[in-house]
């Protein structure tokens, strides 16, 4: 009973800011602004570049509210935006790009190494790789994208989202293979 209560109170919150109710849409931004930030740090770099990409995001959540038909969480609709600016973002600074080479077909299996480090230092690693690779592993690693789906929303091929993904998880299993052996001493 709970729960229906509750998505009854979102769905009216977000015909409410639909309709420019001030209250609400600073309610939604209160509720989600924490989350898409997260989002769009995994992909921008700078903190306050990714604050402003979060703001413009919600800019179009807001401009677009009527759009949402309540298929799907309201969350995944708002998280899509927050991905899509990202991209553009790094668009149009020029730091998105994306190598044409052949995807290798060796397949790295994931280890117990990641879990033992800290989400600050794994976030680290991940904004040291070229931007190409970096959204790649992001879309695909951490929000679940297709390889199909990446493609077409980077305007790349499919091989070259596997091939990106694939140089991403070497670069990280290298870094981490270094790090490990460093601090235990072993060559």
């Amino acid at each position: 009973m709970k729960v229906i209560a509750l998505f009854k109170e979102e769905t009216h919150l977000i015909d409410s800011a639909a309709k420019n109710n001030r209250q609400a849409q600073q309610q939604l931004y209160d509720t989600y602004s924490g989350k898409m930030l997260s989002v769009c740090r995994m992909y921008v770099k700078d903190i306050h570049h990714a604050e402003e990409v979060m703001l413009n995001g919600f800019f179009k959540v807001f401009t677009h509210l009527n759009d949402f038909k309540g298929e799907g969480s309201f969350e995944g609709w708002i998280r899509r935006i927050m991905i899509r600016e990202s991209i553009s973002f790094l668009r149009s600074k020029k730091q998105l790009e994306f190598s044409e080479e052949v995807f290798e077909k060796n397949v790295m299996h994931s280890n117990n190494v990641v879990s033992q480090l800290e989400v600050d230092h794994i976030q680290q690693l991940i904004d040291a790789l070229p931007e190409g690779y970096k959204v790649v592993f992001v879309m695909y690693a951490i929000e679940g994208y297709k390889h199909q789906e990446i493609a077409n929303m980077l305007n790349i091929t499919e091989g070259t989202s596997k091939s990106q993904l694939f140089k991403a998880r070497k670069i990280l299993k290298e870094k981490l293979e270094l790090e490990n052996s460093a601090g235990y001493g072993i060559k």
